[in-house]
């Protein structure tokens, strides 16, 4: 752990536990009365400033902390430490007033206007520089605030439409990473394959964004834009963590990634960010929202290696924003926030603390509801608060190294599935964090943990790496992955990987070129699914495949299973290949879900990878933290509405224990 974010964790003597606070939408009265239900919480830090452009500056240069410095001094008075923002999310309307070309542009051209948030272009000089102004004089005037524990610098970077902006200035932006990226205009044009459709460039000044066209552009040119612009908001973050680094080297930094979504690189952005911080919004009327949240804590605990993480946001019960916002379960506001600590969070943070009377968001609920201490959800807060409190050990107690890992890729992403309805796949039905979630739910389900882990990342250490449809590799990543399985490894790699470079060309020689030797086979042709059709497998009774379907030619491998119907009947569906000292298995099809488990049940006992805890009851996971003292702290979460008993102990529905 590095000396400043140790910092932050000497102001806690437990897990964090909290939310935004934003006392300016209140009045003198009610703020002391936060004071004593904080108290009585258990709340010992508050995000403050989120959103506080406008009364920190209300004019240009005219800045008022006055309001400020009152509401810290009273959290520090309070035992409450701080996470404090540095205001930049969302700017005053003065400034797109004065400057409306700091306003984003959509693909279509139209110009997005205040009234919102996140209404600027990422690329905007001068966006930038009123923010780094705004930046500085936060950390200038609170860098020594007894309150302040942590930075929290924007928030939630490209959560709307504003993440891409393809005005002028982008434009001329865009053109300058192409240009670092490729350095001449020739190396573009062969990245790009524009001898195609005679899209050949002359020079960088030719080139835009990928604007609303007639037919399907560029696939290469879409997925640079999808990182150019990643990259963008990574250097408006990163100005300001400049600025920060200068005034507060002490203080660490950070900001909170919206639930995981193919706008940004976070392995990327992750490499700039003392710690990780997540926003969670598990739907309480989806069945299967259990399985992706704890995808997407995986997510988040392997973007720093292992490094605990810290849960910025999440609710109470209801949100606002969907269609139909169910309320949350009794129960499962604690289930949701065990279910991140066991996933290795630190910190167990809600949006917000008091329930808002006006905006946008007045029915999002809160610690604090519109009906104030004597409800149902201020009660269970208490008690949440008083839970946690009670396991100090488990603040900052590593999670477990698991022994299994599921390759996980943003360039991939932006690789299956390119900007709005340009698709130009074989099948639009391969999605990637569907297909990524179906191979990630038998470990799930099983209680294994599972480590997500970008294409590079260092193998060593596991003994499973599963695949899902890896399309976008290069030929050092796909060396690395035959020289893990050739050491030892056991692999799963499901259809349509191995396809193309990092500039979206086919690798030639057969599919899928880089893997063929590793998977002792080639595909001849693809034949993907209709719509919700499925085609009956040789694994067991009753098993199918859905989405995918292709010709495979064993080169090697042995086939463990074929299609039973159509022209495939009789060909590979399920293949082993023996290579090295490990194995590799492919998938030409995406097995139902009893037999992907099954599959993967076979699979990872071959390689010697085991349940956290066995023998626990069908929809019971359990996840391990170690602390410091090396000792092994079992989260064991009960996800059914029934009681079970584990390890000799009662587990309410939809109930916690720590073993």
């Amino acid at each position: 752990m590095s000396p400043r974010l140790q910092r932050y964790y000497d102001k806690l003597s437990s897990i964090a536990y909290g939310g935004d606070y934003n006392p300016e939408q209140w009045t003198k009265e009610v703020w002391a009365e936060d004071a004593e239900l904080m108290r009585e919480a258990g709340v010992n830090l508050a995000t403050v400033g989120i959103f506080s452009w406008a009364m920190a500056e209300p004019r240009p240069g005219e800045y008022d902390f006055g309001w400020l410095d009152e509401h810290l001094d009273r959290l520090a008075a309070g035992g409450q430490a701080v996470c404090l923002a540095t205001m930049t999310a969302s700017p005053p309307a003065w400034l797109s007033q004065r400057h409306p070309e700091i306003l984003p542009v959509t693909e279509d051209g139209v110009r997005l206007s205040t009234g919102s948030r996140q209404h600027y272009c990422p690329s905007s000089p001068v966006y930038r520089d009123h923010a780094v102004r705004l930046a500085t004089k936060v950390a200038e005037r609170y860098g020594d605030h007894p309150a302040l524990a942590l930075w929290h610098i924007g928030n939630e970077y490209g959560c709307h439409i504003s993440r891409h902006c393809y005005c002028d200035i982008s434009a001329e932006a865009f053109r300058t990473w192409l240009q670092d990226r490729y350095g001449t205009i020739d190396a573009l044009n062969d990245a790009w394959s524009t001898t195609f459709w005679s899209q050949r460039y002359d020079s960088f000044a030719e080139i835009l964004p990928p604007r609303k066209a007639p037919s399907f552009r560029n696939p290469a040119q879409q997925i640079d834009f999808q990182r150019f612009s990643s990259d963008e908001m990574l250097k408006l973050y990163l100005a300001e963590k400049a600025v920060l680094d200068r005034i507060t080297p002490d203080i660490p930094v950070t900001t909170n990634f919206v639930p995981v979504a193919k706008t940004l690189d976070l392995f990327k952005w992750a490499k700039e960010m003392d710690v990780v911080s997540y926003d969670s919004y598990p739907d309480p009327h989806d069945p299967g929202s259990a399985h992706l949240t704890a995808f997407s804590y995986d997510v988040m605990r392997g973007l720093k290696g292992g490094q605990p993480w810290l849960l910025m946001e999440q609710c109470t019960s209801a949100v606002n924003w969907r269609t139909r916002n169910g309320a949350k379960p009794r129960g499962r506001m604690e289930l949701d926030s065990w279910q991140a600590v066991a996933h290795g969070a630190d910190s167990i943070l809600f949006f917000q603390w008091r329930q808002s009377r006006g905006g946008a968001e007045k029915y999002h609920a809160a610690m604090v509801p519109h009906g104030g201490r004597d409800t149902r959800t201020f009660r269970r807060v208490r008690e949440l608060g008083a839970d946690l409190a009670a396991h100090p050990e488990l603040l900052g107690a590593r999670p477990q190294r698991a022994d299994a890992g599921l390759l996980f890729s943003w360039d991939n992403w932006w690789g299956l599935e390119l900007l709005g309805t340009d698709s130009a796949r074989p099948s639009q039905d391969v999605q990637q964090m569907d297909t990524a979630l179906a191979h990630h739910k038998p470990l799930y389900d099983a209680s294994v943990a599972c480590d997500i882990l970008p294409p590079d990342a260092d193998l060593s250490a596991y003994k499973l790496l599963v695949v899902p449809n890896l399309y976008m590799v290069t030929e050092a990543q796909a060396q690395a992955l035959e020289a893990w399985v050739e050491a030892g490894g056991t692999l799963l790699m499901s259809y349509f990987s191995g396809i193309v470079d990092e500039a979206d060309r086919v690798h030639l020689g057969g599919y899928p070129a880089p893997f063929r030797r590793l998977l002792g086979l080639t595909v001849d042709e693809w034949d993907p699914l209709p719509q919700l059709g499925t085609i009956g497998l040789s694994y067991g009774p009753g098993a199918t495949g859905s989405v995918w379907s292709e010709y495979v030619e064993p080169e090697g491998a042995e086939t463990l299973a074929t299609f039973t119907e159509g022209e495939l009947a009789g060909r590979p569906a399920i293949t082993r290949h023996r290579f090295g000292q490990g194995t590799a298995y492919y998938l030409a099809t995406r097995p139902d879900e009893a037999t992907m488990r099954d599959l993967l049940d076979e699979i990872r006992a071959q390689a010697g990878v085991a349940p956290v805890l066995a023998g626990l009851p069908e929809g019971v996971q359990a996840r391990t933290r170690v602390t410091a003292d090396g000792v092994e702290r079992h989260v064991v979460l009960n996800h059914t509405d029934a009681e079970v008993t584990v390890a000799g102990r009662q587990i309410a529905a939809r109930g916690v224990a720590v073993l």
